[in-house]
């Protein structure tokens, strides 16, 4: 893929992201895609696993925006994305009741290609800073 082809597939995925269209984002893996990311579980495998993983953040954060922080870091078939995502819990996030909170936090997407499709991806952010923002956990303040 050339730089302008990853730019292209990265302007859909923002398209696909402010809109909330997890089948629209789910198409740009590869079938037997594998994700990496702390509210996934872990690891999930398969476009329609992926796509489960889109829709439960739009459920659980209806008005989260993901802003591209920077340009692209391109490296052969790899891709690096810095963003911020920042939204408000009232969905209900994990399968717990929605708490009203709302949180800002940085994400760092690692993409691997195969076949003009993103084949790997590892999302990279502070689950545990987003589970204390939105109430879920609780921690004292550092004195």
């Amino acid at each position: 893929m050339t730089r302008q082809d990853f730019e292209d597939l990265f302007a859909r995925r923002q398209r696909g992201l402010a809109g909330r269209d997890a089948i629209a984002l789910a198409s740009l893996h590869s079938e037997d895609c594998v994700l990496e990311s702390p509210t996934a579980g872990g690891t999930v495998r398969g476009r329609q696993a992926i796509e489960d993983v889109y829709r439960a953040w739009f459920v659980a954060f209806p008005d989260a925006t993901f802003t591209a922080d920077e340009p692209l870091l391109i490296d052969g078939d790899r891709v690096a994305q810095r963003l911020t995502i920042a939204g408000t819990d009232t969905g209900g996030f994990l399968g717990l009741p929605a708490t009203g909170k709302a949180f800002r936090m940085p994400l760092v997407v690692l993409c691997t290609f195969a076949d003009n499709q993103i084949a790997h991806e590892r999302r990279i952010y502070d689950f545990t800073g987003l589970l204390i923002q939105i109430g879920v956990l609780k921690a004292k303040p550092v004195a």
